[in-house]
């Protein structure tokens, strides 16, 4: 079974890849993004990819948005192409990959806890990762 995964899995990749850019869905996703995390600000253009190795830690703010904080102190958010069913509840992820890298386009599955056994749950894809800054409150 895990050899027919395998090999179904580049399948959404192959058909997302065909999908054409619709600047006006982006710019939805990207203000989507921006108000289900802490307050953030947009500090460049979204890149394709990050690299796997520099994730330092990643935090989901919703069954759209993941943070992805990484070495160093960036923050790319990534605001995933539809909702991704559960994932707000575990609020955790898991991917395989062979390069180190993620991209959009990318399967990220839900990571679920059923029964203290943790199980891969729905998968969807990656938008682009958007560089913020967290917005640092103002005591007063």
């Amino acid at each position: 079974m895990t050899a027919r995964l395998l090999a179904l899995a580049p399948l959404p990749l192959i058909l997302a890849a065909c999908a054409p850019n619709d600047p006006a869905a982006d710019a939805a996703r990207a203000a989507e993004a921006i108000a289900a995390g802490p307050a953030a600000t947009v500090t460049g253009p979204g890149q394709n990819c990050i690299n796997r190795s520099q994730v330092r830690s990643t935090i989901v703010r919703s069954n759209r948005v993941i943070d992805f904080e990484m070495n160093g102190g960036a923050v790319y958010r990534n605001t995933l192409r539809s909702s991704c069913p559960g994932l707000s509840f575990d609020r955790a992820i898991t991917y395989e990959t062979s390069i180190d890298q993620l991209c959009t386009q990318q399967i990220v599955y839900s990571l679920q806890n059923i029964g203290g056994v943790p199980q891969r749950g729905a998968g969807c894809a990656l938008g682009e990762f958007v560089p913020v800054e967290y917005v640092k409150k103002t005591k007063g």
